[in-house]
């Protein structure tokens, strides 16, 4: 009998955001998938903590780069790996930063397997949005406002700046300069607040934009609320 692969959510960083289904769904897993980025940190590895103890680890590339042909190698050769898992009869727990759903690398390998014909079930998270909202104690939208997820790091964003909606830029990384600027040219930067690393070592509560002076890191989500000041 074949086991059953879970994308499993484990929060942005903090391991009491970890929900009990995800809790379970890891406990009772045999196997433990991890992304692995290449950058020597497993980051959702150390969010579950000593729920990995006693759990074959697969290493599962994660490789950041936008090669397609690169990045679909790399996911062919983990679907290779987990299906073997799975073909032992083991069920296995990829787990993954924030919500499953949301920017995933996990995405990609849940359709090669359940294209392959295996079971699969993705088990939701606390996405970072909502972590960070909550640490700046601040609501991401209310009433009738709109709200718009945005990858700043993937394109050109300018697009997004004039539509009736709070914004929300994810995975600005290197960009996070450049972002700035762009807040500031269009009169956004005094709305806009960041955390980095939000419930992890090394967090980075930044109510207002503007003041940060330096990068920020990988894991940086900026907020931008339309209808109020920051």
């Amino acid at each position: 009998m074949r086991g059953m692969l879970y994308g499993v959510g484990v929060g942005p960083g903090d391991p009491e955001l970890i929900t009990r289904k995800a809790e379970r769904v890891i406990r009772q897993s045999a196997v433990l998938a991890v992304p692995d980025a290449g950058r020597g940190e497993k980051t959702a590895l150390n969010i579950v903590g000593e729920l990995a103890e006693g759990k074959q680890l697969l290493s599962c590339a994660a490789p950041m780069v936008r090669d397609h042909e690169a990045l679909n190698a790399a996911y062919e050769r983990n679907a290779d790996l987990v299906c073997a898992a799975l073909d032992q009869g083991k069920d296995v727990a990829f787990i993954t930063l924030g919500d499953p759903t949301v920017y995933s690398t996990y995405l990609y390998l849940h359709k090669k397997v359940v294209a392959r014909g295996y079971d699969a079930e993705i088990i939701p998270g606390v996405p970072s949005f909502c972590a960070v909202a909550a640490r700046l104690g601040t609501a991401l939208c209310e009433k009738s406002e709109r709200l718009l997820i945005v990858p700043a790091s993937h394109k050109d964003v300018t697009d997004c700046l004039d539509l009736d909606a709070n914004l929300v830029f994810m995975k600005a990384g290197k960009e996070i300069g450049a972002l700035k600027e762009t807040l500031d040219h269009h009169g956004l930067l005094d709305k806009a607040s960041l955390v980095a690393n939000c419930g992890m070592e090394g967090e980075l509560v930044c109510p207002r934009f503007a003041d940060l002076e330096e990068g920020s890191g990988y894991f940086s989500v900026v907020l931008v609320k339309k209808g109020e000041q920051a």
